[in-house]
């Protein structure tokens, strides 16, 4: 009899479940590309960040204290440069070793990975050095591995999100996502945005308390009723990066970023 009140509870447990709506489902997704496709996306992320310009690939922009480096401008900050800012570049070189990047030896096996610039000045200065030259020609040989990089950024990202929303809108938020990778115009618009602004999981990257990464937009695209996944997503973006603007300690952002910004969310099309 114990046998028989075990089996009744666990198909209890199982109805229970399928009634909460999977609440308490394990995040699961999968963004499926083909070889063709991922170098798509690669190709338009470098068209957002540089234009398709070789110099752009290892550059320091004015008032920032890290370097941009590759297709995506992963973060680079010096030694003892606590940033602002999420740094990426260091994880993309991890990476790149576990695919069997060929790499300088200086690179391969620094330690800790450490701009080798203290400032932009001293960068500015040695920009046309073997070393930086090499570096760039590497970021080039290589753009399909960093998109292959994001690709995976993008998945831990969504399900590191999917784990952190509360229960009550976990299910609409998965269905959302799910709408998103069913074509390649939403999966472009999931990889860009969260190396365009990262994945708005961390309480250093706010304003006035607000963030402006994946998390965000995801967030506020529940809230819009009408359109389609991506049309919503699109819209989202756009509001969370003008809070960010408006937030913005310095005004430079909204005097000379966001047109671009909202340009380059303007290319989520399907």
């Amino acid at each position: 009899m114990k046998y028989f009140y075990a089996i009744i509870a666990t198909l209890l447990l199982t109805v229970t479940l399928t009634v909460l709506g999977a609440s308490l489902y394990k995040p699961d997704v999968d963004l499926s590309l083909t070889d063709q496709q991922l170098s798509w996306i690669a190709d338009k992320i470098f068209q957002n960040e540089c234009s398709g310009e070789l110099d752009c690939l290892v550059s320091w922009g004015e008032d920032e204290d890290y370097l941009s480096l590759g297709i995506g401008h992963f973060k680079w900050y010096p030694k003892d440069v606590e940033g602002s800012f999420a740094e990426s570049f260091p994880d993309l070189i991890k990476f790149m070793k576990s695919e069997s990047v060929e790499m300088p030896v200086w690179l391969a096996e620094m330690e800790p990975l450490n701009a080798p610039w203290p400032d932009r000045e001293t960068f500015l200065a040695q920009s046309k050095e073997p070393q930086v030259e090499f570096l760039r020609w590497l970021l080039d040989y290589s753009q399909h591995v960093q998109a292959q990089f994001m690709y995976e950024r993008a998945q831990e990202t969504l399900e590191a999100i999917l784990k952190v929303t509360p229960e009550p809108q976990q299910v609409a938020m998965k269905q959302d996502i799910d709408a998103l990778t069913s074509t390649l115009g939403g999966i472009y618009a999931l990889i860009d945005y969260v190396n365009f602004k990262g994945e708005g999981l961390s309480a250093k990257e706010t304003y006035a308390g607000e963030g402006w990464g994946l998390r965000q937009v995801l967030e506020r695209m529940g809230e819009i009723e009408d359109g389609a996944a991506l049309d919503r997503f699109r819209s989202a973006a756009a509001d969370v990066l003008i809070r960010r603007a408006e937030n913005a300690p310095q005004g430079i952002e909204a005097k000379r970023w966001i047109a671009g910004w909202l340009n380059r969310v303007g290319t989520y099309q399907s």
